[in-house]
């Protein structure tokens, strides 16, 4: 069986055999997901440059939605899009579907580095150009592994589906690492000018390189109505995650907003709709009867759970390491985002290592232990952070990066082969853009999660903090209450985009009338990452905590997924 090589149809009703294809398909869909990951977090590191770039105040009225929708966009486009493509994909080709999502995503990134307005004006277009980048990105991960599938030998599927999704995963760190480098140019269009060459080649590439192995389904309808439901469930709740850690009626979230509460409840009314609809039309988009398979139902409710637990990590160790403990320790705020992006890589190489070995012992031994044995391995990660202080030894907290890097690993290419491997061929598409949504929503839902829980911690310990600092600099008290009681959030943000915000806070005659002396003090690199350092910790212990139980769910679910699966006799 190790030895079959995949027949090749190659458009003219002729099929011809080569031992050379599956490694072609690999080495052109890692490339289309590494670049599609990368892209996912490249302006995490990059938002300083970009913010002033476009001219644009982050901390200004009404600018941090908008600063949410220029990080989410991408994501939120391609999470509600990758059921339907995938649905796309089985009756119009996988491959035609995937070498259009190369090229859309070029187009993408060509115009947000063409951004042209300057302001608010600027950061709605550049929204949009990432909401065409998302569409691409939807068609290439939605995909991929369907290709790989039909590809390779089921007793290689693991090692292929492990490189391809150690390049995912591995791609959203890298991007970290490559958006430092970038934004240490001072020229913000590279960001996503880096794209356009990688994006180009691998749109010839899969239109030369790459042969349509799947049957198409010649006789299906397109299920407009699950489309529409499945869309709006989806936005609903993204939305209301999105809008629900904004300020809202003197409250430090909007959790009570009647907005955010109707997007919430609106959403998961259409997703049961949409369960509802795919269980009634003749040609359904998600076909339900596949949760039926043990292997499969298991293997997308433990990704699912595992994108939650660690879907926010990226977010939050870039506010920790470049707005607290890389200013503690002397490194300017210039340099902060190129150093933060480095000081991740220990949870890459965790990756690159347990990633493919799990694949390759995967399909020798099965994905179960594997995979329940890299989300126990993840929890025992998040459980060590959860340890660390705001200022913290770096060798401790590498290693506790590398062990959630390496659970992360074990777990992504076991399971997926085992989800894929459990469906029948005819059902790759919609089995692959299911479990990337799985994926995708689950990063997202987990972004508002630690948000809110970290936010939730600062409202509780930073007024006090706020008024100690400030009281000891000679502050009016009038002003230190004032300061003290705005909210959180705008604190949170300025982390993320590595600044001091008090310059932003205190009216400058306060400033002038104080000491010099006292206004360096203030203004200078340790003062706020000391005030917000122990609050945020708070926080952010109780996100990892809750990451970590969130993890032993996954690796209880992913054991009940079964000892072994036949994929090509599995029947529905």
């Amino acid at each position: 069986m190790g030895n079959t090589e995949p027949v090749v149809n190659t458009g003219s009703g002729l099929k011809i055999r080569s031992s050379h294809y599956k490694w072609i398909a690999l080495s052109n869909t890692t490339l289309g997901v590494l670049m599609a990951s990368i892209n996912g977090t490249i302006l995490i590191i990059a938002l300083p440059v970009i913010f002033a770039g476009i001219q644009v105040d982050p901390l200004a009225p009404g600018q941090s939605s908008l600063l949410l929708w220029v990080m989410l966009s991408f994501n939120i486009a391609t999470t509600v899009l990758l059921v339907m493509f995938g649905r796309l994909s089985d009756i119009f080709g996988r491959v035609r579907l995937y070498n259009l999502g190369f090229a859309v995503f070029t187009v993408g990134s060509i115009l947000c580095s063409l951004t042209w307005s300057k302001g608010m004006a600027g950061e709605i277009e550049l929204i949009l150009f990432r909401i065409v980048q998302g569409v691409g990105g939807a068609f290439l991960f939605s995909n991929s592994s369907a290709i790989l599938t039909d590809a390779f030998p089921q007793n290689q599927r693991g090692l292929a589906l492990g490189l391809n999704q150690i390049a995912a995963i591995g791609g959203s760190v890298i991007g970290l690492v490559l958006g430092g480098l970038l934004a240490a140019t001072g020229q913000w269009r590279y960001i996503f000018l880096v794209n356009v060459p990688i994006g180009l080649v691998g749109t010839v590439w899969a239109f030369i390189a790459l042969k349509e192995l799947s049957q198409k389904i010649t006789n299906a309808k397109l299920d407009i109505i699950g489309n529409v439901t499945l869309g709006l469930g989806i936005t609903g709740i993204m939305l209301g995650l999105t809008y629900g850690i904004m300020p809202y009626g003197g409250h430090p979230m909007g959790w009570t907003s009647p907005f955010v509460l109707s997007e919430l409840i609106g959403g998961f009314i259409f997703l049961a709709a949409f369960i509802f609809v795919e269980r009634m039309v003749e040609s359904p988009m998600f076909n339900m009867s596949l949760f039926r398979i043990r292997a499969f139902s298991a293997g997308n409710f433990s990704a699912f759970l595992a994108s939650l637990a660690r879907g926010g990590l990226q977010f939050m160790l870039i506010i920790w390491l470049q707005g607290v403990w890389l200013p503690m320790h002397g490194v300017s705020y210039a340099d902060t985002p190129l150093q933060a992006g480095i000081d991740t890589l220990p949870q890459t190489l965790g990756f690159l290592i347990a990633g493919p070995l799990s694949g390759f012992l995967s399909d020798r031994y099965g994905a179960r232990l594997f995979a329940t044995g890299g989300m126990l391995l993840t929890a025992l990660g998040f459980l060590l952070l959860s340890t660390l202080p705001a200022d913290f030894s770096f060798l401790p907290f590498a290693i506790y990066l590398f062990i959630i890097g390496c659970g992360m690993g074990l777990f992504a290419s076991p399971n997926s082969a085992g989800v894929m491997n459990s469906v029948p061929a005819r059902f790759r598409g919609v089995a692959s853009g299911m479990l990337s949504t799985f994926n995708n929503a689950g990063m997202m839902m987990s972004m508002g999660v630690f948000f809110s829980i970290v936010i939730a911690g600062l409202s509780q310990r930073l007024p006090e903090a706020i008024t100690r600092g400030l009281s000891g600099q000679g502050l009016p008290p009038v002003i230190v209450h004032e300061v003290a009681n705005l909210p959180p959030t705008s604190s949170l943000f300025a982390a993320l985009l590595g600044f001091n915000p008090l310059s932003k806070m205190l009216p400058l005659q306060v400033l002038h009338a104080l000491p010099k002396h006292n206004v360096s003090v203030i203004l200078g690199a340790n003062f706020f990452p000391s005030l917000i350092g122990a609050p945020f910790m708070h926080g952010l212990s109780m996100a990892f905590m809750i990451s970590l139980v969130l993890s032993v769910i996954a690796a209880i679910a992913s054991w009940f997924r079964g000892r072994n699966v036949e994929d090509e006799e599995t029947r529905v």
